[in-house]
């Protein structure tokens, strides 16, 4: 057996040297890899004597060379290919061992120039790990250091079957293709427009124990991206808590998303990825006891979400009820020793999101949808057009601009209401009433008006798109709303405006909608 080990993650190289050659395998190396096994005392030869030819430009080309492809390429079914090699001197190759430069970490850094990340970009060790895994009924690719155990253990029984090998090509190409999207995603520019072919790197974070329902298997993949450590939900610190499940994570990723849209102190309560509460306040705890308010019934099992600190204060409210999850930037460690009481209950802890997500992804069977995310003007509510004859006072502004921001987190068709709460206008505000994933928009504000009940009156409505016909509105002035947002642009605007006009209501056009289907 002849074997070729060039790594960059030297991790337990020494013990897949050391077996080969204990196995009676020749071993060849390059440069820093070979110094390692020498170290170790594990005889290696230079690749140089396969090549007989030295290592050329500060290492760029070592192994990009006939006697080495054409040893891991040949066909050992095919006799023309193996007179071929003789008759040219070249020798078989049976096993490759690779890993490849660090492209990520190099472009993570801040200051990295891109004449540093060129240089990490790894060509060879990519090449030497598709040709071995292509020609994986002869040749064993091997790319992690956590299966040179179960080779070398094959290797001194009965041998690699073909099996175990095609699962190690697989690896193979899985690991250089997302090495390949790494690259390709740094070195795409911001032109306009979208480019033929999108690659996208993804590594497992965890297998679930099943996904939406018990009997569907799945699995939790962080989306790899240039200059970029695990972020979200992956870079979560998970304090207590059972593991998390695929409805969790989902959940989690919506209330994550909502509490990041607004100034602390906010708190979210997620149910089935809609804002079931949602309050922002002065005081953490006033803001959580007025987004349990919002829908206290759905919030049982729910996801309470935080963007500012937990204080013991707000975590002995919170383990009187049952929840699912609880996510905040950080909890006190008087906090965490009163929520140990639910050894169940799941603490996420994990930064705010600096920014959203540049693209959004959503796969549809065949395929995948990508879009560029939502954005919200911070200035879209405040910058509307009043088109009723009554313009919002100065508390409805500030409350019209909390249900815009929170509207664009529930399913549409969606409407949410909101109140201002006392004691001085723009102390605080929260959702009352939500109407969320209805086929018909009026539905959807007679759904928010049953659940905010004796609160709607007074409360301020958005609508993350426009009303088609003025019956969305006219129950919502019978429950005493006094102020709608709306995008706008409706064949119906004109009786819409109307209905708000007749009921003394406030109508902002924001000409902007927020549609989340």
């Amino acid at each position: 057996m002849r074997a070729i080990i060039s790594v960059f993650d030297k991790t337990d190289v020494e013990v897949l040297g050391r077996g080969l050659t204990d196995l009676g395998a020749t071993v060849f190396s390059t440069g820093g890899t070979r110094r390692a096994l020498e170290a170790a005392g594990v005889p290696v030869r230079p690749v140089g004597e396969l090549t007989g030819f030295p290592e050329i430009l500060d290492g760029r080309v070592k192994t990009l060379h006939p006697a080495i492809h054409g040893g891991i390429l040949a066909r050992r079914d095919r006799p023309s290919h193996l007179a071929e090699l003789a008759g040219l001197g070249l020798e078989l190759i049976d096993l490759v061992a690779v890993n490849l430069y660090p492209f990520a970490e190099t472009v993570a850094r801040p200051e990295v120039t891109l004449a540093e990340a060129l240089e990490q970009i790894d060509i060879g060790g990519p090449t030497l790990l598709r040709a071995a895994a292509k020609n994986f009924p002869a040749v064993i690719p091997l790319c992690d250091p956590a299966d040179y155990g179960l080779v070398l253990e094959a290797l001194r029984g009965e041998g690699l079957d073909q099996a175990a090998r095609r699962r190690l090509a697989a690896k193979a190409f899985r690991h250089t293709a997302a090495y390949d999207a790494l690259v390709a995603a740094y070195l795409t520019t911001s032109e306009a427009g979208w480019p033929e072919e999108l690659a996208l790197g993804l590594r497992k974070v965890s297998d679930l124990r099943y996904g939406e329902n018990p009997h569907q298997k799945a699995a939790f993949y962080a989306l790899v991206r240039p200059g970029e450590g695990a972020v979200g939900l992956v870079g979560a610190r998970q304090r207590q808590g059972k593991a998390l499940s695929y409805n969790n994570i989902l959940d989690a990723g919506a209330a994550w998303r909502v509490v990041a849209d607004f100034s602390p102190a906010a708190v979210a309560i997620i149910k089935h990825t809609n804002p079931c509460g949602l309050a922002r306040a002065d005081d953490l705890l006033e803001a959580y006891r007025l987004a349990l308010a919002g829908d206290p019934v759905a919030a049982f099992g729910g996801i309470v979400a935080v963007n500012t600190t937990v204080d013991e204060a707000l975590a002995r409210e919170i383990v009187e009820r049952f929840y699912e999850i609880v996510l905040a930037p950080a909890f006190t460690e008087e906090a965490l020793a009163c929520l140990a009481a639910k050894p169940n209950l799941r603490l996420l802890e994990l930064p705010l999101l600096a920014e959203q997500a540049q693209q959004v992804w959503r796969s549809v069977p065949g395929g995948m949808l990508v879009q560029e995310a939502d954005r919200l003007s911070e200035t879209e509510v405040r910058e509307a057009r009043v088109v009723s004859r009554r313009a919002p006072t100065a508390e409805e502004w500030e409350t019209l601009d909390f249900a815009w921001r929170a509207v664009r987190h529930v399913k549409s068709n969606a409407i949410v209401l909101a109140q201002g709460q006392a004691p001085r206008p723009g102390s605080g505000q929260a959702l009352v009433g939500m109407g969320a994933g209805q086929p018909s928009r009026v539905a959807a504000v007679e759904i928010a008006v049953k659940t905010a009940g004796e609160r709607a009156a007074g409360s301020v409505l958005a609508s993350d798109a426009f009303f088609p016909k003025p019956d969305g509105v006219e129950v919502a002035a019978a429950a005493g709303v006094t102020a709608i947002v709306q995008p706008g642009g409706s064949i119906g605007d004109e009786a819409v405006i109307a209905a708000a006009d007749r009921a003394g209501m406030a109508m902002v056009f924001t000409g902007v909608r927020h549609f989340q289907h």
